[in-house]
């Protein structure tokens, strides 16, 4: 966790919360758009600011799903509000790193114990553990 705060220490300001940030949101979103709409089979809707492609066959998206840009790719689970409020937070990360979100998720590491992103995002939220643990 501390290697990639320490890395965006280091980041130029113009590179965060910036056009520049929102460019890499909106190409983000635009390639979830593309991947959810060639593979989804369920239901695409729009809830809290994101769009929800459901029906993903499992190899095209990690673990119960993955936040791209303001999109949202799962398989077939159900989609409760504290999930959706986990990738929230990711969609609101997409738009602070744009471009820089998937190398600064990839440094931060695939244990979502120890990934600062899902910390931030809420553990339980995101059902890596336990709700109240």
């Amino acid at each position: 966790m501390a290697r990639s705060r320490r890395i965006e220490d280091r980041l130029p300001r113009v590179l965060l919360d910036s056009p520049v940030s929102r460019l890499g949101y909106l190409y983000g979103t635009a390639v979830g758009w593309v991947w959810g709409s060639l593979w989804s089979t369920g239901r695409v809707e729009r809830r809290e600011g994101m769009w929800i492609f459901r029906g993903m066959p499992r190899w095209a998206y990690p673990r119960g799903g993955v936040a791209m840009g303001g999109c949202f790719l799962t398989g077939d689970g159900r989609v409760t509000p504290s999930l959706l409020r986990h990738e929230a937070v990711h969609a609101r990360q997409w738009r602070r790193f744009g471009f820089l979100m998937p190398v600064l998720y990839w440094i931060s590491g695939r244990n979502p114990l120890r990934n600062r992103f899902e910390i931030e995002a809420g553990l339980a939220d995101g059902n890596y553990v336990p709700r109240g643990a």
